[in-house]
């Protein structure tokens, strides 16, 4: 790495000091952007996607771009790279250190990918070849490029375990043999971040990189990419839609909507100081950066003592084999009250949820809904369930027909289970469509298909499929992590007016704290098949027993901001 230590000795070995300073103004960008904007054609016309985006990215700093889906900024990303389609037109410049990437040849963008600038994508599943190992895609770039002469597979080998021990994978030689599907999600996300680095880039592109990722796991990896840029002076283009990840992170901020930027500058003053309108709608529906007040405010008020459980759990265990799922979970649901399930990813959240709708039968423990002991049902009886108890599902994009009509998914619970006609059914339909703001009768909603919907009318869709047959529970596994923080925001309103006005009663299993703190009245913490912890609310989070608690709490994004740390004293 000799770039990085001729940086190094250029700066005493101190990144992080220089980092705590203003950089010198001397010094050119790493990255610059000025004036792109970006089209495609299609059979309807030229589409704008981007316009008049301007922004710079310095050596061993992070600029983050934060917007929701659609504001453009992964194309924006993309146009630095050269990685849009072949329908785009790009206009402006694009800067590396003064060299424009503008029109560049296949053979001069060999020279660019992967060596100047590195690219760690969103998703790590669909971004790792399934049938190579993690060794072969982690040093597919080194082989490519016969990076510092490693041409030979034993030399490359070396390298790539490495690697993956520098990025905090454990037992490298082993996981450069396995499969993407052997690796957690976390480690497949340092495996991402250890091919991005392979060659030793100067600028490294950070598309969503923790999205997917556990609140715990998140911090994990944003902390690893700090190291790096720290160890190795990196310039960092960090694309979010989580204001509270890039407040944490980020030196500057661009808020980016509708391909345009709305404001950017310095973290500290848009975070403190936010000039448009937008920006100010992003930090109040960012639930990282509300406050204990205002999310106990968000709650209906809780049943009076002595009003008995609608759901009771008691030693649940769940068996796989001659693996434990989930072992001794207890904790009951007051009618009209949320009950949060959190914790990590394999903690056994989802188990416990197709327990309470009865879709797996547990291997021992109880689950009464009311006087009617779930886990003890037949065929019969579970259908039966489905009237009272309804589920909706993480991902709105494959949980939904794509071939049906949104009125045929909505009302096919109606036409399963019960006697009403098909004008009934199309009575009730339109109904629920206005009941979660889809639209009026007539609107025509009803006639779209999934592919025509944005991912929070698909949320609703979904929504509206649950409530249509007027259940008791529902019980939402992960329902908003995939959205947006403006969608979610609209998702979790629509969830609570709905609580308000029909009573219902929700089992809330998510792995964000603090969207739980904003929904729920009380919570039972997972960790490794067990409830850690259980109990009202504000209980856990003002006064957590566990320190897997207290480290899931920890690590929730947004600190910085809601301590105060990033007061400019305005």
């Amino acid at each position: 790495m000799a770039e990085v230590t001729e940086a190094m000795d250029w700066d005493d070995g101190s990144w992080h000091d220089e980092r705590a300073r203003a950089p010198r103004p001397a010094e050119p960008p790493l990255l610059e952007i000025r004036d792109l904007a970006v089209s495609y054609r299609t059979r309807r016309g030229e589409v704008h996607a981007v316009k008049d985006v301007n922004l710079t990215v310095r050596r061993g700093r992070v600029t983050a771009i934060v917007g929701e889906s659609g504001s453009g900024k992964s194309t924006s990303a993309m146009a630095t790279l050269g990685l849009l389609p072949d329908n785009a037109t790009v206009s402006g410049e694009i800067l590396l250190e003064g060299r424009s990437l503008r029109n560049l040849g296949r053979r001069e963008w060999r020279t660019i990918r992967g060596k100047r600038i590195g690219l760690i994508p969103q998703d790590p599943n669909n971004s790792l070849n399934p049938v190579k190992t993690i060794g072969e895609s982690v040093g597919e770039g080194l082989r490519i490029h016969g990076a510092h002469g490693r041409s030979s597979r034993s030399e490359r080998r070396a390298k790539v375990v490495e690697l993956l021990d520098t990025v905090g994978i454990d037992d490298p030689e082993r996981r450069y043999s396995q499969y993407p599907h052997e690796l957690s999600g976390g480690m497949k996300q340092r495996a991402l971040i250890a091919a991005a680095l392979a060659l030793e880039p100067d600028l490294l592109i950070a598309d969503e990189p923790t999205s997917a990722l556990d609140v715990t796991v998140q911090r994990t990896i944003l902390d690893l990419l700090d190291r790096m840029r720290d160890e190795l002076g990196l310039g960092v283009l960090f694309i979010t839609h989580d204001l509270a990840v890039a407040g944490d992170r980020a030196d500057e901020l661009v808020v980016m909507r509708s391909g345009e930027v709305r404001e950017d500058g310095p973290t500290d003053r848009v975070l403190t100081d936010p000039r448009d309108d937008y920006t100010r709608r992003l930090l109040a529906d960012a639930p990282s950066l509300v406050s204990a007040v205002e999310a106990a405010s968000y709650r209906p008020a809780t049943p009076q003592d002595g009003t008995p459980a609608l759901l009771q759990v008691t030693g649940l265990r769940q068996e796989f084999g001659d693996a434990v799922a989930v072992d001794d979970v207890s904790f009951s649901v007051l009618p009209g009250t949320t009950h949060a399930i959190v914790g990590e990813s394999g903690s056994g959240k989802s188990t416990v949820g197709r327990a309470v709708t009865a879709f797996r039968r547990p291997t021992s423990g109880e689950v009464r809904l009311g006087d009617t002991r779930v886990d003890t049902l037949d065929a019969k009886g579970r259908r039966e369930l489905r009237r009272r108890v309804q589920m909706v599902y993480q991902n709105p994009y494959s949980s939904l027909d794509p071939r049906q009509s949104i009125g045929r998914i909505i009302g096919e619970p109606l036409q399963n289970l019960t006697d009403l006609s098909r004008a009934q059914i199309r009575e009730r339909v339109d109904g629920m469509l206005d009941r979660v703001a889809l639209g009026t009768p007539g609107s025509g909603m009803a006639e779209r298909r999934p592919a025509e919907l944005s991912g929070g009318q698909r949320q609703r869709v979904a929504i509206a499929r649950a409530l249509i047959l007027d259940p008791e529970l529902v019980v939402l596994d992960e329902a908003v992590s995939a959205l947006d923080v403006t969608v979610q925001a609209q998702i979790l309103h629509l969830l609570d007016e709905l609580q308000r006005e029909l009573g219902l009663t929700y089992v809330f299993i998510s792995h964000d704290l603090a969207v739980v703190r904003e929904i729920s009245d009380t919570v039972s913490v997972m960790s490794g098949g067990r409830q850690v912890e259980s109990g009202r609310t504000e209980d856990i989070f003002e006064r957590p027993t566990s320190d897997f608690t207290i480290r899931l709490l920890d690590a929730i994004p947004g600190r910085r901001y809601r301590s105060g740390g990033l007061n400019l004293g305005l």
